[in-house]
């Protein structure tokens, strides 16, 4: 698994549980930036805190980790297909910004 992958998994994840990073990482106590560097594949959050995001967002260790596709949720009664191409669509926009903000 890259860092870079995880980092957009639980970008993407923490987006359809509609929170934003200071939320997520209010309920983590760690700083934003924290949060933000664990997104942008700049590092890794520790087990126990791991823990809690898989916790607070419900979602399977998993699937963060890539070794499940599979999500635990349903975002609003839409199919696995329709799901994986929200995230797709997530994870590419941010994609396009990252290359936009670097001009």
């Amino acid at each position: 698994m890259s860092m870079d992958f995880f980092g957009q998994k639980l970008k993407a994840v923490r987006k359809s549980k509609h929170l934003t990073q200071l939320e997520l990482s209010n309920r983590l106590n760690v700083s934003k930036g924290t949060v933000s560097a664990y997104e942008q594949g700049a590092s890794y959050p520790s087990l126990e805190t791991f823990v809690t995001i898989c916790d607070i967002l419900d979602t399977s260790a998993d699937y963060l980790l890539s070794i499940s596709d599979n999500l635990p949720f349903k975002m609003g009664g839409l199919t696995d297909e329709q799901v994986e191409s929200v995230l797709q669509f997530i994870s590419l926009i941010e994609r396009a910004n990252r290359i936009v903000e670097q001009k």
